[in-house]
């Protein structure tokens, strides 16, 4: 498997910073009662996980051993600074929703992991690729969230696309329950947590039966 081939598997799936490493719990669980907000927060790690990993491995052969750390947490919180500005300045609506959860961006063990474990020993190619896979891994966490606890809650998809898209949006959504009078506990906190828990077991689940898949083709030769 190419390297490549390798960061876009686990990034997605095999090592899914949400899914997987259970990272960024506390953006993950707080901002994902519905699919904008988790879309909005997703992208908005995903465009700092990139720049973060590319400028890490940038600078990587200047930097010294002893200071790499606090030099990591710099550039993130310089990046996550300018990404707060730019969505104040252009979905202010959103930017009031996501709230704290924006700033604390800057110490998501995602974003300070992947430039330690990866970027700070990788090409600035492989570097960003990495950025890219797991911050699309990870906003593909928070979009599913979003989408089951929206539906569950309100039996509704896409609701605030306005937010995003601007107020021609406004009111455009898709009713997947016709009718519904909508579920308390998928908007609560305890609702992210199950939900959470429902996604992280279906995963678990399909590799259970991939891997009894592959055990089985492998047998059969064998048995022949």
């Amino acid at each position: 498997m190419s390297s490549y081939a390798k960061i876009v598997k686990d990034g997605l799936w095999t090592n899914n910073p949400g899914l997987v490493q259970l990272l960024g719990l506390c953006p993950l669980l707080a901002t994902s009662n519905n699919l904008v907000n988790g879309f909005a927060l997703g992208m908005a790690t995903a465009l700092v996980l990139i720049l973060s990993n590319t400028i890490v491995s940038l600078i990587r052969p200047v930097v010294r051993q002893e200071i790499r750390i606090p030099i990591y947490v710099m550039v993130i919180a310089a990046l996550v600074t300018i990404v707060e500005l730019v969505m104040n300045a252009y979905f202010n609506a959103l930017y009031n929703i996501l709230g704290i959860f924006l700033p604390i961006i800057t110490t998501n063990c995602i974003i300070i992991g992947r430039a330690e474990a990866f970027a700070s020993k990788n090409t600035i190619r492989l570097a960003a690729f990495d950025g890219l896979m797991m911050g699309t891994g990870f906003a593909l966490a928070l979009v599913a969230l979003g989408a089951i606890r929206e539906i569950l809650a309100q039996g509704t998809l896409g609701d605030g696309l306005h937010l995003l898209l601007g107020e021609s949006f406004r009111g455009v959504h898709l009713t997947v329950i016709p009718h519904y009078q909508g579920l308390l506990l998928a908007a609560l906190p305890p609702g992210a947590f199950i939900g959470l828990g429902l996604l992280v077991a279906g995963k678990n689940w399909i590799d259970t039966r991939y891997k009894a898949r592959v055990a089985v083709v492998g047998a059969a030769p064998a048995a022949a």
